[in-house]
């Protein structure tokens, strides 16, 4: 600790010759003057390192003595700072630096998000900055609980958040919310209809009665579990069949064929790009834009932006909210050109094939065959599926 204490408050390195001393270190001792690390020389002085401003009175009792005190060499804090003193530009540096630090250190430079899955990190960050969070936020203003509270009401598929500042850095802890089942509302009756025509394959019914059975062919709209039940009397007796009307409920699997068409016409306009080209650059500080042009007027009638962004980050990976962009405008006239057909027929199936299986969901594709013509300039492809999937869907008495 005290080697601490004496590398801050500096110290001095004396040779002291004379034909006594010793009697200079009785001296020091006498006065209480702190030394340390005495070195015999061969001609009989010797040297120690006595604190900087204790050098004085270590060379006036030399000279009680009749001993020669020479300065042997300077060490600590002090003795570096002094190495600066004429050079202007260093001195300015290093409290331009340590300003910035004492700044910066107050201001928020990185948001971390954790505990999502479902909500995205950057409408997190969004929202926070909305609240007031964000790269450049002034950290001693931010009051953590009413963020969270905020972001709770901002973002209604979280369920819990909390708030930690860490000097420079602010964590954001989220829990996303269980969303609630779906329950049918009972009090609604109806049947189950077909949404598409098909052979049946397989019926299962949770409520209601069964009004087809496996191999009956169905159209669209046809009831496949009626929501009206009769209720069965006892042999021989001469009572009234009873209805009665539930909520139908059940699945009903089919075979189905679809059919689903696409166009896209073989001439088309593409971009030439004329080599014309005009670059601007900007930087962002802590949120804050500051461009590097004048104008901002763009002269070509057409173009495109091509925005790059470099931005600075620590060897440990976190990005500060410090980086330079670049937004290129090239311009650009338009031509005719034609299509390989074979590439526009393959993307369009693709495309077909896609939007099928998002109709039929979780059922299973049986088989898909395509055909293709091209009319007046215009790729038409078509695409007929054999599917399984369930065709039951709910409708309410009276609709």
């Amino acid at each position: 600790m005290q080697r601490i204490i004496n590398f801050f408050r500096g110290s001095v390195r004396l040779e002291v010759t004379g034909p006594f001393p010793e009697r200079f270190l009785n001296l020091c001792a006498q006065d209480y003057l702190s030394f340390w690390d005495i070195c015999w020389l061969p001609d009989g002085g010797l040297r120690l390192t006595v604190s900087r401003h204790c050098s004085r009175r270590a060379r006036a009792l030399g000279e009680k003595v009749g001993c020669s005190v020479t300065d042997a060499g300077e060490g600590g804090v002090p003795s570096f700072l002094r190495r600066f003193r004429r050079r202007y530009a260093l001195l300015l540096g290093m409290a331009v630096s340590l300003a910035a630090v004492c700044v910066l250190s107050q201001f928020i430079l990185f948001v971390e998000v954790s505990g999502n899955e479902t909500v995205t990190t950057a409408e997190i960050v969004t929202a926070l900055r909305r609240l007031g969070l964000g790269p450049g936020t002034y950290g001693p203003g931010v009051d953590e609980s009413q963020v969270s509270r905020d972001l709770l009401l901002e973002i209604g598929e979280l369920s819990w958040c909390a708030v930690n500042l860490h000097g420079t850095r602010a964590e954001v802890l989220v829990r996303e919310a269980i969303p609630t089942p779906e329950l049918p509302d009972e009090s609604v009756l109806g049947d189950v209809v077909a949404q598409a025509g098909g052979i049946v394959s397989q019926v299962e019914v949770l409520s209601g009665e069964g009004a087809v059975e496996e191999g009956d062919t169905v159209l669209p709209g046809e009831v496949l579990i009626s929501g009206t039940v009769v209720d069965p009397v006892p042999e021989y007796s001469e009572l009234e069949p009873q209805t009665r009307q539930v909520r139908a409920d059940g699945r009903v699997y089919a075979r189905t064929w679809r059919t689903l068409t696409a166009q896209i016409p073989l001439t088309v306009e593409v971009k030439v790009y004329t080599g014309e080209e005009v670059s601007r650059f900007a930087g962002h500080i802590l949120g804050l834009r500051v461009n590097f042009y004048g104008n901002s007027g763009i002269d070509l009638e057409r173009y495109d932006k091509i925005t790059k962004i470099w931005t600075m980050s620590l060897p440990t990976g976190e990005t500060l909210p410090l980086s330079m962009s670049r937004e290129t405008f090239r311009a650009y006239e338009t031509a005719e050109a034609e299509l390989d057909a074979e590439a526009a027929q393959t993307m369009l199936e693709q495309r077909l094939l896609e939007t099928l299986k998002e109709q039929v969901g979780e059922g299973e594709i049986v088989s898909v065959d395509y055909t293709a013509r091209v009319t007046d300039g215009v790729l038409t492809v078509a695409l007929t599926a054999e599917c399984q999937e369930e065709i039951g869907v709910f409708r309410p008495f009276g609709t």
